[in-house]
C-alpha cells in the first residue's frame, strides 16, 4: 500500500505535552465498527466480561539519551537496542565526523568505543563497562528520551521521570514508554479485575525506532527495527486456557499486540517466545490472537497508525481519527486513549 494512504492533518495543539491527572481520568474513543462512542478509561471495565485477559507490557523506560563528547564535539546518542551486556546500537546526533573506533567520553568516567556506523546515523557502542555496572552508569547519566513531538515543544524535566514510566514498569530495558498503559491506575487495574478479567503480562523492551519516520513510498519497501520481546510459559498457557473457554484477548497496547501476534501460529495457539520481533503489521493482515486493542492516537504514516488500521479497518481508523481531532482528544504518548474492536476482515 502507499504510505500516502495513512496520511491525515493534525493540528499541533492536538499534541498533549503532559498526562493526564490522574492518569485514568483520560478521555477514550470506542470503535466497534462503524460506531464511535466518546468515553473515559475508567469505562474499559465496561467492555470486559469475567474470563478476558487483558495483557499488559512491563518493560520499563530507561535514560537512553547520552550525551557524549568525542574530543571537542559534542554528540548526542539515543540508546535503542541492547546487543550485549556492555554494548548499544545507538542513534547519535552529531556523528558526521563519527567513525569506527573512536572513543566517545560520557562523563563521571563512563566511555564507549564507536565499533560500527550504519546509515541514517545508527552505530553499535561498546562501552567500558558491562552489566549492572553499565546500568547504574545509564539511570546517573542519561536524560529519559521523550518523543521528538513532545520535545520540540518543551525540554525533559524531573516530572517525566515518573510520568514516562506505567503502573507495571519492572524490565529495564525499554527506550520508550508502552504509553497505552500510562493511564493505568490501582483504581483502573482494580476495576478490570472486578470485572472479572485477568491482567497478564509480557514483555517487549520498546526502541527508539518506533519514532523514525517511514520514509518509503510503499510500505512494502519499510524496514522495522527489531525489538526483543519476552511472552512466559505462564502467560502463554494462562491465554490459550483463556482462548479456549471463550474470553478475549485485551492488548494494551500496540507493543502488547506486535509480541503476541509474534508468538502466535496460524491455528491462533499462542507459543512463549524469547527473541527479537521486527513484525509489521498493515491492512491485510490477518489477525491470529488479539480481539480488543487499547491504544493512543499515533502519528500520520506512521507504522503504528498502519497497525491501528489493519485491526479496525482503514476507512473506519480514518473517520475515527477525523472525529478524535474535531471532538479535540489529546493525541500521541500523553494523550488521550482508544478502545477498538477488531473488524470481522481482520
Amino acid at each position: 500500500m502507499r504510505v500516502s494512504d495513512f496520511d491525515f492533518e493534525l493540528p499541533k495543539e492536538r499534541i498533549a505535552l503532559r498526562p493526564a491527572n490522574p492518569r485514568d481520568s483520560a478521555r477514550m474513543l470506542v470503535v466497534r465498527g462503524g460506531e464511535l462512542a466518546d468515553q473515559g478509561v475508567l469505562d474499559l471495565p465496561r467492555h470486559l466480561k469475567p474470563g478476558d485477559i487483558v495483557v499488559v507490557n512491563d518493560t520499563r523506560v530507561i535514560p537512553a539519551r547520552l550525551d557524549g563528547m568525542r574530543g571537542e564535539a559534542r554528540v548526542e546518542f539515543t540508546l535503542h537496542k541492547q546487543a550485549g551486556l556492555d554494548a548499544w546500537h545507538a542513534f547519535a546526533r552529531g556523528a558526521k565526523k563519527l567513525k569506527p573506533g573512536h572513543l566517545v567520553a560520557f562523563g563521571d568516567g563512563l566511555s564507549a568505543t564507536v565499533e560500527e556506523k550504519g546509515e541514517g546515523g545508527e552505530v553499535l557502542l561498546r562501552f567500558d563497562r558491562s552489566g549492572a555496572a553499565l546500568m547504574q552508569a545509564i539511570e546517573r547519566l542519561g536524560h529519559m528520551p521523550l518523543p521528538p513531538y513532545i520535545e520540540r515543544q518543551r525540554a525533559t524535566d524531573e516530572k517525566d521521570a515518573e510520568d514516562y514510566q506505567t503502573l507495571f514498569a519492572q524490565k529495564e530495558g525499554a527506550v520508550a514508554a508502552p504509553t497505552a498503559a500510562l493511564h493505568f491506575t490501582e483504581r483502573l487495574r482494580a476495576a478490570v479485575e472486578a470485572a472479572g478479567a485477568r491482567i497478564v503480562t509480557l514483555t517487549l523492551h520498546v526502541g527508539a525506532g518506533t519514532f523514525l519516520p517511514v520514509k518509503a513510498e510503499d510500505t512494502k519497501d519499510h524496514r522495522m527495527h527489531a525489538e526483543f520481546g519476552i511472552l512466559t510459559p505462564q502467560a502463554a498457557a494462562v491465554l490459550n486456557e483463556a482462548k479456549a473457554g471463550g474470553g478475549r484477548i485485551l492488548a494494551v497496547g500496540t507493543t502488547s499486540l506486535r509480541l503476541l501476534e509474534t508468538a502466535a501460529d496460524e491455528e491462533g495457539h499462542i507459543h512463549p517466545f524469547e527473541g527479537d520481533t521486527d513484525i509489521f503489521i498493515t491492512p491485510g493482515y490477518r489477525f491470529r490472537a488479539v480481539d480488543l486493542l487499547m491504544t493512543n492516537f499515533h502519528l500520520p504514516q506512521s507504522t503504528l497508525f498502519m497497525l491501528v488500521c489493519a485491526f479496525a479497518g482503514l476507512d473506519v481508523m480514518k473517520a475515527a481519527y477525523a472525529h478524535a481531532i474535531a471532538a479535540e482528544y489529546r493525541f500521541y504518548s500523553y494523550g488521550d486513549s482508544s478502545l477498538l474492536y477488531r473488524s470481522e476482515a481482520s
